[in-house]
Parts: structure tokens; C-alpha cells; sequence
């Protein structure tokens, strides 16, 4: 008998992290260029209007420029431009989500703070894990690194960004670097 109570607790141990997996997860969607995406709520620090950005010299072109956040300096990158497409359109509905990320600096993990630029925010939608496909291995519109999943919603998909790939400032800058080369060499 009590064999039998260790092997169903040895069980539901082995089971328990899967039940979390499928638990449902809290997503930020928004629209960029017509399309649904969304950033797990637990990246998000806040939403804010958008409002007149500093640009910088020799900054990718993905960073539209800076912002001054309660005294902090916080790049905000276009979304669009980091996927390959030309810059969005700043509209009424226009907003930055400020997302924080992990990097590495010197080898140590490091949270980041950097707002992103998107058409217009939509909802906050929970998400069972039962109900995330993976990334498709090609067709998307948007580097497959980029992608966390498919997350399926009323008959409809969204785009699951993995924010510490879309957001590696580490990766922006060593692609602009690389198109700052090829620009001297042609």
C-alpha cells in the first residue's frame, strides 16, 4: 500500500511540469502593419503614448531613437523595420510597450529596458499552452527565431515574439555594423 501512495506522489511530481506548461499564460497583443502579435504579459512593464522621440546619430535602423523614462534613457525600436519592412506609420493609435529583456553583458545576465513602436495595442488574452504551435519552419513573414509560437485564438493565430531574440540589442548592432561595412565596400 504504501509502495503504491510513493508511485502516484512520484507520478504527480513527474507530472507537474506539464501541467504548468499547459496552464494558460497572459499575452499582450497588438497590431503591426494589420497582423496580430503579442509579447508574454511578464516581459511588459508598460504601455505609453507615443510622443516625440530623440533620434541618434549611427543608430540601426530599427531604433527610431530614444526616450526619457522617469530619468532613464530607453532606445525604442520599430518592430516593422526589425522584421525587414519599411518603417511604421505613427497614427492616433500609435503606441511604445515598454518591454524588459535579458542580455548579457560581460558574460553576466542583465535586464534591459527598451520600448517597442506598435500600430495599436489590442487586449490582454490568456493563453493555454495547449493552444501555442510551434513556429512554422518557414513561410512567416519574420525571421523563425523571432517566433515563441503560434498561439491559436478564437479560429485566428497570433504571433508569439520571443522578445529576448527580436529585442537582442547585441544582434541589432552587430547587423548594423555589417551593413555599415558592406555600404564602405560598395
Amino acid at each position: 500500500m504504501n509502495a503504491v501512495i510513493q508511485a502516484r506522489a512520484s507520478h504527480a511530481v513527474a507530472a507537474l511540469p506539464t501541467a504548468v506548461a499547459l496552464e494558460p499564460a497572459q499575452y499582450l497583443t497588438f497590431l503591426l502593419a494589420g497582423e496580430a502579435f503579442a509579447i508574454n504579459i511578464l516581459s511588459i512593464k508598460e504601455i505609453i503614448e507615443y510622443h516625440s522621440l530623440t533620434e541618434v546619430p549611427m543608430m540601426p535602423a530599427s531604433v527610431r531613437g530614444v526616450i526619457n523614462l522617469r530619468g532613464a534613457v530607453v532606445p525604442v525600436m520599430d518592430l516593422l523595420v526589425r522584421f525587414g519592412r519599411k518603417a511604421s506609420e505613427v497614427t492616433k493609435r500609435t503606441c511604445i510597450v515598454i518591454v524588459e529583456v535579458e542580455a548579457e553583458v560581460d558574460g553576466e545576465p542583465e535586464r534591459q529596458v527598451i520600448g517597442v513602436v506598435v500600430d495599436a495595442v489590442n487586449e490582454v488574452l490568456d493563453i493555454a499552452g495547449t493552444d501555442i504551435e510551434p513556429a512554422p519552419a518557414f513561410g512567416a513573414r519574420i525571421r523563425t527565431d523571432f517566433i515563441q509560437g503560434m498561439g491559436k485564438v478564437r479560429g485566428k493565430f497570433v504571433i508569439l515574439l520571443n522578445v529576448n531574440h527580436v529585442l537582442s540589442l547585441d544582434e541589432i548592432q552587430a547587423a548594423a555594423g555589417a551593413a555599415e561595412q558592406a555600404a564602405h565596400i560598395a
